[in-house]
């Protein structure tokens, strides 16, 4: 079976998806602030909330931020999660479909912009930019435990039985996010007007019990799409896989961010 759209999925696991899924790191904000400078009378949009960990950063700087997403849970759980932020707001719909009025000083996205269509994505954010307004987007890269060979080894055998015959896909080995990924993905801006294209890339590592990767693992939308008899099998193989190598596993980050300015006239 092939899920191609698989946005839905996320809204369904909201609670387990705003606990497990990690924030980035702070040097990532750093470098966006120096490139835009945004303080309280500043007009922010985030594009995908999620469980909001990509959210404080911003609204600390005073900025209005106006955040979207397709699931109404998620906006939920961030109206409770910021309400002491009087400047925050979240409306529920598809961000090439719900009209937003107002220019923007800067427009981001964390980990999720890869759903909107591109062209749609672009030009869309490129008009709603103030002159001179920023568009920012960024994701998390995991990558399984290099130190442990033996048990990346077991789990893509579990994969290529439960994963890829669902997906009915042919198994490909993993790879590392790239400096040239990166790259391409920052020169997409230039193709919609943008200008001062930037990227940078940062490392971290996250160690997980077996239990807690297995939950993990139940907030990605390929694997929450599997029939559910047959994602009780995979994760219980997962389960027992880590555990017989020593009950942990450190998953390898790399954050990639993109910054990109609409030409001042």
């Amino acid at each position: 079976m092939q899920v191609n759209n698989l946005n839905w999925t996320f809204n369904t696991v909201a609670d387990t998806y705003e606990k497990l899924r990690p924030g980035y790191v702070d040097e990532l904000y750093q470098t966006i602030f120096e490139y835009k400078a945004i303080d309280g009378k500043s007009k922010v949009i985030e594009v995908g909330i999620g469980g909001g960990q990509a959210t404080l950063p911003f609204l600390k700087t005073g900025c209005n931020l106006n955040a979207v997403d397709y699931g109404e849970n998620f906006c939920k759980i961030c109206r409770e999660k910021f309400k002491e932020y009087p400047n925050f707001s979240a409306v529920s719909g598809k961000f090439e479909d719900i009209e937003l009025l107002g220019e923007y000083d800067l427009i981001y996205s964390a980990s999720a912009f890869h759903w909107i269509p591109e062209e749609i994505g672009y030009r869309k954010v490129y008009a709603m930019l103030k002159n001179g307004g920023v568009f920012c987007r960024f994701a998390n890269h995991p990558y399984r435990d290099k130190g442990k060979p033996e048990l990346s080894a077991e789990m893509d055998k579990i994969y290529s039985e439960y994963y890829y015959k669902y997906h009915n896909k042919e198994p490909k080995p993993l790879a590392e996010y790239t400096e040239q990924q990166a790259r391409d993905r920052a020169l997409i801006a230039e193709k919609y007007g943008f200008t001062d294209v930037q990227y940078k890339l940062f490392y971290r590592t996250r160690t997980f019990s077996a239990e807690e990767y297995i939950m993990l693992l139940g907030t990605y939308s390929d694997h929450i799409a599997i029939e559910e008899k047959i994602r009780k099998k995979f994760f219980f193989e997962i389960e027992n896989a880590i555990n017989r190598h020593g009950g942990e596993i450190t998953i390898y980050d790399t954050i990639d961010l993109q910054l990109a300015r609409k030409q001042c006239y």
